[in-house]
């Protein structure tokens, strides 16, 4: 716009084309091809030999089978999109990050490093490196010819050796190490432009005063390059060039960064710059990387495999990247680190370091600043951006640690640790917090800049990392152990990285410096708590006011005004302002997106919150909110290159909620010198233009501000009088512009953006504005509002006769704020975000309703796919609720929009009382002519797909000749309603009528009653004694759910419940709450329901978000592998929610081995959820399907999936819009419930359905009316719904529709608030899959390929003891590689005997390092022992012994020996530990009874039954959400206690008999385990007992382990007899 212009792009210097330089390169072509045929021979004598030889001698059968045959582990993916070069400016850079560029490239990985203490070059590093490479292959992702990789490397030492060979070979002089630079440079395929880019990158060497020494082609075996990573391969040099002028190691690499960054300007306008790239360009560090898997690595670098490549460290690393696109420059490692992992906040971060670019100088830099720009490039990845801006740091100064403690802070905060014993480290992070907003997200990082190695882990140790040291001084760090053959004798220490933890190598004086000396001394290097003291303020607390500052009808034309319902006051303001959270709601949001709504709403409607999903985990804001902030700091942020007091000027808030005279003490402050910006628009001379003529005056305001010296902006739009003619201007819209033009003028650093509004009360607004830069709100109206509520005569009287709490007029509006805050907290976990610090422009929305115009001026870089309002038409819809104040009719009452709850009169709701009502007449009485009526009142729904219509150029052809229903319900599935939220009875009818159908149930959440899994036979008139509680019932009727769901709690998930599935599903996320876990009211855990879930009744079961085993695409390719072990028979599908992006995180999940897809809409339905989440999170289907069908189409993976999607479902209309957009089956949720007598009550969360549809009172399951044949009339109505309408379109079957959206028109449809909704994307195609839908559907389950298990379970003696139930002894070998080991057992025995019926055993004795998910999914009967030790995951439900090799280097009881996430909820069984557990140690363990030697962060967290025994030191964080079972943890330091989370248990000594006995017993049983610590315990009992402290959870109180009163509370009878 031209009131709004994009910044003018800097003009990048192009230069002439000149002569080529002569004698640049010494090789000719033919002698080029003879070196590399030399390497080649080369590379078939000793190096590769000693390879095989010292690789595979140890790898497993399984390995080797793999090796054999590595198409069994591909899978079928074609690639697509050009090589970008990370690091180059566009042509026309904007200054704002679009969010399409940043979500189109994702990855995970697999890493480590290895390093020499006595910094030792040798050639055996690289070996060792390419190996655990290899044993890291199932990390990574691979192309759809099963051979190009996602991505791998190495980043080692410059091996000079090697160099100077290949110079003496030239007849070259020797190159001096001491000032020379090696580039490793991908150049341009085509001939011609690789000349080209060779001579600009060598004019910008000779004008920068180095000397260009030569160039050396690379040798590589292009035989072994795939298909897909082949098209895209660059032509692979390296450059050598002498440094003259400079003679410190880091005065030369300076010198080569900045010709780096010249080179990347100058090439910006050629057509070949996206071609060109520099993997590395150092003194010190070289990278070797491609598009391969991780084990042709060393085979496709012939100089990897030359025994004169020699370093004394390497960084390695696999790439699993979500987005298949082949992009060299993306493998990794990058320049400085290795990344495993991924930023959340990464809009964000690119947005700041943008900003930044006017302030940030150093005097290293010499006044050249200017041409090192920019520090970020949006079309990389996020790692290669993070990689950017440490290395932004590192150049200017700083060492590798000191910048990744600045860029990826602890979550130091109320740490005991380090606020005791450290304080100069928690001074450090307060500093830079105010200077660097946090890269946030879930990291493993590896560095180095060539003279230090090391590693570092988030604050929320969301990735794991192990490392090891043996005698001969070699430290090895890597995502996983058992990647080399190892002597465990010379293993003198065995750790891990906790959360926030950092480990350093400093290769030069051969120190290993552990996680606080590293920070320590870094910390101490400036005075930050002198600094800190002298110039940072806090802002203190100022009381809420106490009387109302406007009359009632003052504030009533107020909220009017301002867009208030009175709803938002009833349902939102006044229960956040009586009870401190948010309220609770149930079924989901059915209303129309704001933009298609007949009402008007408030901006911030149009608005929609991202969250995380596969590639990176929503995080836990209810139990780990540890790591977790609200905390933010106003005013100037300073140079971050620079280091001194200035910068620590600024003023810190302890949340961004402001009460009216917090702001007004912030006014204060003489040194941000406040400015206040009203935020109105002036319609005196008509209202077109109006709006827009006000936000540019607006940022030009603001900009004179900043100019002037302020450094706190306040935007407001409070104002003494209302004015008719002056209506305020949305703030969310002034917000946001007024950041967009700051950053756009290079100003955004110097002034903080506060707004004071009338126009925010809820937790998404608090978001919106946040998320588009404000840094604080008073959300002055809303405040009055509470303070009108708790006034009010109505409320005092329900506190006065006891009807509510009775609050305060302060704690009113105290809990208001505390609600807006958890609301906060819950908002950025639902992103995987920690700090509102990182929120903070950020951006992590999508906008559904407004068109470009609006989106550039106050939104730059977010999504809008769809169009809508122009700014006049915001104008025109804002002015709407203005007038409400100034009409002369005006009610007297605020008018009920109906936006939550259905009312006559108000908003459409799609589950609606008629439609209800329409629907129970035609299924009960099965009546087609009532169908029909039914479908009459669904036309016309103000929904997206509702704009379109069906059209084919074909002539109509009989329903005769149309596929017959009985086919397209095998099409339909139910959704997952968990057992639980719904009753039993409707839970049942609905599985029932699909196995009569064909179709498929869901199980949700929650297990199944074995009882459901057997067909019926005792049928009588309706009846059947198996299920009394049901009617209308047939002989042969099964209520076994097809698909079974594990979901993030695992609540029932058995290895029988497992076993009887035909499907599996992962619920990632659910449409009504995508990035948070699901939660069950206490009053809905009955005695059932307890039972079935393994859990307590009456205690409430909340399933935290999906982090704790999916915090990452490989993690999530894990957990699939280990259902395909178990059940290698059903299929297993992943349950996703549209948001932009999906077809990225599909390709992912295609790749990890899904064999289902589930898209799901925002408009799904829930028994329980906060308003914000139902209303304010996720996209519609029809968004999200395009986009999964068409990227999987793109990627050549359609084949391997069915997709399905869901999400307000009720017609065959809908079912044939979802076919051609490519859906292969359709998910029916709400609907179904309403078919089997659902009212839509809207009271689920009550417990109190009047229908018994979802309640677990008796009184109210006797009301249930449905039968199944209810349902089954509805699926046949739908179904031939379906063949009418394909007949009429002239197609005889669905496969002959799903994904042709050339069916699809848009109607002519006139819209209320716009025209301008644009559905080209939904209409556009990309072609069709190569098989049809049914081809697709019917295709076998994808295989594990050749497994451990499966060699075990061929033994003669196995089947035997497994068929007759017999004992058997067997010991195995097993390697990392080797993973859900004893799944595929278990799921054999739990398919024959179920849970506990097995009376054989097996008793297998395992040696080695074991894979992933070790001892998952064990059954009773099952004795595991592993003599080595364990990665992550692992279920129990048998005996699982772990005990480190004999004779170690190293002390067992102080080493880690399993990873993170064991026993995640398991479900029976016992398992004994000789070593420590990583973090979240038994989380949701249900029955396991467990003992482990030392723990890290939440141990016991979301635990519900069975024991756990720590005979050792734990994390923080213990007992996080702990409902059920008790724990014993040895504190022989008395540092336990602070570690504790005291919210629910209670922390006793170990008096009771029975719990003594329990403790001592299972340390006796641990015993077996060879521990010394286990020994020396129980020899000094008497000592040792008072050391044990005993975590108790309210159910457990009266168990006879926690009770020392309890024989005597007996025998008073007071309590009944319970048993942990």
């Amino acid at each position: 716009m031209a009131a709004f212009p994009h910044p003018t792009p800097v003009p990048s210097v192009r230069f002439l084309p000149r002569q080529p330089l002569l004698n640049c390169a010494f090789a000719s072509s033919s002698y080029r091809n003879l070196l590399v045929g030399e390497f080649i021979g080369f590379s078939q004598g000793r190096a590769r030999r000693r390879r095989d030889a010292g690789a595979r001698k140890w790898w497993s059968p399984t390995m080797r089978a793999v090796l054999r045959d590595l198409d069994l582990e591909g899978s079928n993916r074609a690639r697509r999109a050009p090589v970008v070069a990370e690091g180059m400016l566009g042509k026309e850079r904007s200054k704002v990050v679009n969010l399409d560029d940043i979500i189109s490239e994702r990855g995970a990985c697999g890493v480590g490093f290895i390093a020499n203490l006595q910094n030792k070059a040798s050639h055996n590093v690289i070996l060792d490196a390419l190996t655990a490479l290899g044993c890291m292959e199932h990390r990574g992702g691979c192309g759809a010819d099963n051979i190009s990789g996602d991505g791998s490397g190495l980043m080692t030492s410059v091996p000079w050796d090697l160099f100077n060979d290949w110079a003496s070979k030239q007849g070259v002089a020797s190159i001096d190490r001491s000032n020379t630079g090696v580039g490793m440079v991908f150049l341009p395929k085509d001939e011609n432009y690789m000349k080209a880019a060779k001579t600009a990158i060598t004019r910008t060497f000779l004008e920068e005063g180095l000397d260009v020494i030569g160039w050396r082609p690379v040798p590589v075996n292009t035989a072994i390059v795939g298909y897909y990573a082949r098209k895209t391969m660059p032509n692979i040099q390296q450059v050598f060039v002498k440094v003259p002028k400079e003679e410190s190691v880091d005065d030369i690499e300076r010198e080569l960064y900045i010709c780096r960054k010249l080179i990347e300007r100058t090439t910006q306008l050629e057509e070949w710059k996206d071609e060109l790239y520099f993997c590395s360009l150092s003194n010190q560090t070289i990278v070797y990387k491609g598009m391969l898997r991780s084990e042709v690595l060393g085979q496709f670098y012939l100089d990897l495999q030359d025994d004169l490549y020699k370093s004394a460290f390497a960084i390695y690393h696999r790439r699993y990247s979500t987005n298949t696109s082949p992009r060299w420059p993306l493998a990794q490692p990058m320049r400085l680190l290795g990344h495993n992992g991924e930023i959340n906040t990464i809009q964000g971060n690119l947005n700041w370091m943008q900003s930044r670019e006017t302030t940030i100088e150093s005097p290293v830099w010499r006044g050249r600043e200017n041409e090192i720009r920019p520090y970020g490039n949006p079309k990389a990845s996020d790692s290669a951006n993070l990689d950017s801006a440490a290395e932004l740091l590192l150049r200017s100064g700083r060492n590798p640690a000191e910048a990744l403690m600045i860029l990826v802070p602890e979550a130091y905060k109320n740490h005991p640790t380090l606020m005791i014993k450290y304080p100069e480290v928690v001074d450090f992070y307060d500093y830079y917090k105010g200077q660097m907003e946090a890269w946030d997200g879930p990291a493993l990082l590896l560095f180095s800049d060539g003279k230090t190695v090391g590693a570092c882990l988030d604050r929320n140790g969301l990735r794991p990392a192990r490392y090891w040291r043996t005698a001969d001084d070699i430290v090895y760090v890597a995502s996983e152990v058992g990647v080399l053959p190892m002597d465990e004798s010379k293993v003198i220490m065995k750790g891990r990285l906790g959360p926030g933890m950092m480990i350093t190598v400093d290769l030069q004086s051969g120190q290993v410096y552990e996680n606080t000396d590293v920070k320590k001394s870094i910390a101490s290097l400036y005075p930050y708590r002198k600094w800190l003291t002298e110039n940072m303020r806090t802002l203190k607390p100022v009381n809420f006011l106490s009387s109302l500052v406007l009359d009632n009808d003052t504030i009533l034309r107020h909220q009017q005004a301002f867009g208030y319902s009175s709803e938002d006051v009833q349902m939102v303001i006044e229960t956040m302002a009586a009870q401190g959270k948010e309220p609770t709601f149930c079924m989901g949001d059915d209303i129309p997106l704001a933009v298609l709504s007949l009402k008007p709403h408030m901006i911030f409607d149009y608005f929609k919150q991202r969250f995380a999903q596969v590639t990176n985990p929503a995080i836990d804001p209810l139990r780990e909110g540890l790591v977790m902030s609200l905390e933010v700091n106003i005013g100037k942020r300073g140079n971050i290159l620079g280091v001194g007091p200035q910068n620590a000027s600024q003023v810190i808030l302890s949340s961004p909620v402001l009460n009216e005279g917090e702001l007004e003490a912030l006014m204060k402050d003489p040194y941000l010198k406040p400015q206040v910006l009203p935020a109105f628009f002036d319609i005196g001379k008509g209202l077109d233009g109006s709006l827009e003529k006000a936000l540019k005056d607006l940022c030009e305001a603001a900009d004179e501000a900043v100019r002037s010296g302020s450094q706190l902006l306040v935007l407001s739009d409070r104002c003494e009088e209302l004015e008719p003619t002056r209506p305020a201007i949305p703030i969310l819209l002034a917000v946001g512009a007024v950041h967009q033009h700051l950053i756009q003028n290079g100003l955004r650093m110097s002034a903080s953006i506060v707004a004071d509004t009338a126009q925010c009360f809820s937790t998404h607004q608090f978001a919106c504005l946040i998320g588009y830069g404000a840094s604080a709100i008073c959300p002055y109206l809303a405040l009055e509002t509470c303070r009108q509520w708790r006034l009010s005569t109505k409320t005092v009287n329900m506190m006065r006769n006891g009807k509510m709490p009775t609050v305060t007029i302060e704690q009113a509006q105290r809990n208001f704020c505390k609600a807006v805050k958890s609301g906060l907290l819950k908002i950025l976990s639902k992103m995987g975000i920690s700090l509102l610090s990182s929120y903070c422009g950020a951006q992590i929305f999508e906008i559904y309703g407004l068109g470009q115009d609006i989106v550039d001026i106050a939104f730059c870089g977010s999504f809008s796919k769809i169009g809508g309002l122009t700014v006049d038409e915001l104008a025109r819809e804002t002015l709407s609720f203005w007038v409400k104040a100034f009409s002369e009719d005006t009610a007297k009452r605020l008018e009920n929009f109906g936006f939550i709850q259905f009312r006559p009169g108000g908003e459409y709701h799609g589950n609606n009382p008629e439609m209800s009502k329409l629907l129970h007449k035609a299924v009960r009485e099965k009546s087609e002519s009532a169908y029909v009526i039914y479908q009459q009142h669904l036309a016309n729904r103000p929904v997206l797909r509702d704009l379109l219509e069906l059209k084919s150029k074909r002539p109509p052809i009989p329903v005769g000749k149309v596929e017959p229903a009985s086919s397209i319900v095998q099409r339909f599935c139910t959704g997952g309603m968990s057992l639980g939220a719904i009753s039993r009875e409707t839970h049942e009818a609905i599985a029932i009528a699909m196995n009569r159908l064909g179709g498929k149930s869901n199980s949700g959440e929650g297990g199944e009653d074995p009882i459901r899994w057997s067909p019926l036979a005792d049928v009588i008139d309706g009846y059947s004694p198996t299920l009394p509680h049901l009617k209308g019932l047939q002989n042969g009727d099964t209520a076994t759910s097809a698909i079974k769901q594990v979901a993030s709690g695992r609540f029932g998930v058995t290895p029988t419940f497992l076993a009887n599935a035909d499907q599996l599903e992962i619920k990632i996320a659910q449409g009504a709450k995508p990035g948070e876990g699901g939660q069950l009211p206490g009053k809905k855990v009955s005695a059932y329901i307890a039972r079935l879930r393994n859990s307590k009744p009456g205690v409430p079961l909340i399933s935290p978000p999906p982090h704790h085993d999916i915090y990452s695409i490989e993690d999530l390719a894990q957990l699939i592998f280990d259902l395909h072990q178990v059940n290698p028979n059903a299929k297993v599908s992943v349950k996703l929610v549209a948001e932009a992006g999906i077809g990225t995180v599909a390709s992912g999940v295609a790749k990890a081995n899904a064999d289902i897809i589930q898209i799901s809409g925002h408009d799904g339905g829930t028994g329980a959820s906060p308003v914000s989440s139902i209303k304010h999170a996720g996209g519609p289907w029809e968004l999200g399907l395009t986009e999964t069908h068409q990227t999987l189409i793109e990627n050549g993976l359609r084949e391997r999936i069915i997709l399905r999607v869901d999400g307000g479902f009720k017609s065959g209309f809908d079912v044939l819009v979802a076919a051609t957009m490519g859906a292969d089956e359709y998910g029916f949720g709400s609907v179904a419930m309403i078919a089997t007598g659902c009212v839509m009550a809207r009271i689920c969360h009550t417990n109190n359905c009047p229908v018994g549809v979802a309640s677990q009172r008796e009184e109210l399951r006797a009301r249930f009316p449905g039968v199944p044949g209810d349902l089954v009339n509805y699926f046949v109505y739908v179904a031939e719904e379906v063949r009418g309408t394909l007949a009429q379109l002239g197609y005889e079957k669905m496969d002959d529709i799903i994904g042709r959206t050339e069916l699809l028109r848009p109607r002519q449809v006139s819209l209320t608030k716009t025209q301008h909704i644009d559905l080209s994307y939904i209409l556009s195609n990309v072609g069709l899959p190569k098989w049809s839908s049914t081809e697709i559907r019917n295709q076998d389950v994808h295989t594990n390929g050749p497994v451990l298990d499966e060699i075990i379970l061929s033994d003669p003696e196995v089947v035997e003891a497994i068929e007759r139930e017999k004992e058997v002894t067997k010991a195995v070998e097993i390697h990392n590689v080797d993973r859900a080991v004893c799944g595929r057992i278990a799921g054999v025995i739990a398919k024959q005997y179920g849970d506990t019926g097995f009376a054989g055993q097996l008793n297998i004795v395992f040696n080695g390092s074991a894979g992933q998910s070790f001892g998952c999914f064990l059954t009773p009967g099952m004795n595991i022992r592993l003599v080595g030790e364990a990665n992550d995951y692992g279920m129990a439900g048998g005996e699982l012994v772990i005990t480190p090799v004999e004779n170690t280097g190293f002390s067992p009881e102080d080493a880690t020996i399993v990873g993170n996430t064991c026993l995640y909820g398991a479900t029976g069984g016992q398992v004994f530990v000789r070593g420590k557990a990583g973090e979240r140690f038994a989380v949701r363990n249900s029955l396991v009874e467990a003992v482990v030697e030392g723990t890290g962060d939440h141990c016991c967290e979301y635990m519900t039954g069975g024991c756990v025994v720590v005979l050792g030191k734990v994390g923080r964080n213990v007992a996080a959400g702990m409902t059920g079972g008790l724990a014993y943890i040895l504190d022989e330091d008395d540092t336990f206690i602070p570690k504790v989370n005291k919210e629910i248990v209670k922390i006793q000594r170990v008096n009771a008999p029975a719990g003594q006995m329990q403790l001592k017993s299972l340390i006796e049983a641990h015993e077996k385990t060879g521990s010394k610590k286990g020994t020396a315990i129980l020899s000094e009992w008497e000592a040792y007992l008072p050391l044990f402290w005993q975590l108790v959870p309210p159910s457990e109180e009266d168990a006879p382990e926690a009770c020392a009163e309890f024989e005597r509370v007996k025998a008073a009878g007071r309590v009944a007899v319970q048993s942990s």
